[in-house]
């Protein structure tokens, strides 16, 4: 990129330039460079941008130059389809503001309690992340006021759609000002967010991001497949390519749990996520692949919704989606920050179609391979590097990472690069372990204190 790309050429206030170099940001990404111009000068936008393409900051930066900490009530909306993408985006938004003062941020989703929800909102946010059904309860209990709102944020509003929310966000739409600025982000662009942004924005500017433009380094493959043998070919793959971390996509959501139960079966270290799953436990499933206890994640397009995880290896299409853009948003989850990218698919004869579409929209032949399915149960099968323990305590018992790392470096005794990474959630923490280690570290933990207490420690 040429020196127009450098976030210097726009008009930032200075204290979002603090919020930048803390984030190490200087250059503009493809979809911040086409968009932050239009949003800056308060026009609406509608932009097609993949998961990973630095939406976040576009409109983060966006809203936050015409927020006003000094002036009480919400000024800022942005919607997400789940819970992750939501604190994600509120963590990045939090950050870009480091250098705005008395700015309050609140993240409002559903699958957790509303009570500290409410008493939270006791003195308005200045801005509101949250998925669509919660921050409507709260609208309809008095509790969040929206008449102020100048800026409205649909992220990943084609997911939004998938999941029913359509009615709730046109109905949070007319609690807003009209006179406000809208910004509709999708990853794909059916009839229906034509339609939505049609309703809900004024002359938007329109702007697109291939899924792959700034994938640069994505190596994508078909692979003949009989349909018969799906799994096992599947299961060759995984041992030729020997990807650390993988996701693999379903089309239909029982073919997740079945997928990931023979991918077991052979030895790999594989957790299925979909939409039937309790939140706590779709947390947990997300915890062990973010930090490496887990290889393969076997997902359908509804459940990977948010999903943005830096450092995944290979993205395997154990069918062919229906059409070209969920394709593009699926391989664009691996390749990203300068790493090589892998993207396989399984292709039977029944699927050419489709890979033809995919050809003709990129406008280019993808390569195709040929893999013999596996053969009984494999030998060496490659194994996650970490496990995962989980601490009954977490953020309303005032249990902080450096309190884990502390008691592991401490009476433990296990050294620094043994420790991988830590999440602490309100009532439990994740940390994971080095896999030799892992079996002394929980005995050890179990039998001592974590920050002078007893708590109890389980292998996941």
């Amino acid at each position: 990129m040429d020196d127009t790309s450098d976030f210097s050429t726009l008009a930032l206030s200075p204290q979002l330039k603090s919020g930048l170099d803390a984030l190490g940001y200087s250059k503009m990404t493809a979809v911040q460079a086409l968009s932050l111009p239009s949003i800056l000068a308060g026009r609406d936008l509608i932009a097609q941008a993949p998961t990973g393409s630095g939406k976040t900051a576009a409109f983060g930066l966006g809203l936050l130059q015409q927020m006003d900490a000094g002036r009480s009530g919400t000024q800022a909306l942005v919607l997400c389809p789940t819970r992750e993408l939501a604190d994600q985006v509120g963590k990045q938004l939090r950050k870009l503001a480091i250098g705005i003062p008395n700015l309050k941020l609140s993240i409002l989703c559903g699958g957790i309690p509303l009570a500290p929800q409410l008493a939270s909102l006791t003195h308005a946010p200045h801005i509101v992340v949250g998925t669509p059904g919660r921050v409507l309860e709260l609208t309809e209990k008095g509790a969040l006021d929206l008449s102020a709102v100048s800026v409205f944020v649909l992220d990943e509003a084609d997911r939004m759609l998938d999941m029913g929310f359509e009615e709730d966000i046109r109905a949070l739409s007319k609690r807003m000002p009209k006179q406000r600025m809208g910004l509709l982000f999708s990853a794909t662009f059916p009839d229906a967010i034509r339609a939505l942004g049609t309703a809900l924005l004024r002359d938007p500017v329109e702007v697109a991001v291939d899924a792959i433009e700034h994938r640069p380094d994505i190596t994508a493959r078909f692979i003949h497949t009989d349909p018969a043998k799906r799994v096992q070919q599947l299961a060759a793959l995984l041992m030729q390519y020997r990807p650390q971390s993988t996701v693999v996509f379903c089309n239909m959501r029982r073919d997740t749990v079945e997928v990931e139960q023979s991918l077991s079966h052979y030895g790999f270290s594989a957790l299925s996520l979909h939409g039937d799953m309790e939140q706590r436990d779709r947390e947990e499933v997300l915890v062990r692949f973010a930090n490496r206890s887990c290889s393969v994640l076997v997902a359908s397009d509804v459940a990977a919704r948010g999903l943005d995880i830096d450092g995944i290896d290979a993205v395997i299409n154990y069918e062919l989606p229906t059409d070209a853009d969920t394709y593009l948003h699926r391989i664009g989850r691996t390749g990203r920050a300068g790493r090589a990218g892998l993207a396989l698919s399984l292709v039977a004869d029944s699927e050419d179609g489709r890979a033809r579409v995919i050809d003709l929209h990129l406008g280019k032949a993808t390569p195709w391979e040929t893999v013999a399915a596996i053969e009984g149960r494999p030998r060496a099968v490659p194994q996650a590097p970490m496990v995962t323990l989980r601490i009954d305590a977490g953020r309303t018992d005032k249990l902080r990472p450096g309190d884990i790392v502390g008691a592991l470096t401490g009476d433990v005794g296990l050294k620094k690069e043994a420790i991988g990474k830590i999440d602490v959630f309100a009532t439990r923490s994740y940390v994971a372990i080095a896999h030799p280690q892992a079996g002394q570290t929980l005995e050890k933990l179990r039998n001592g204190k974590i920050k002078g207490r007893k708590l109890r420690v389980h292998r996941l």
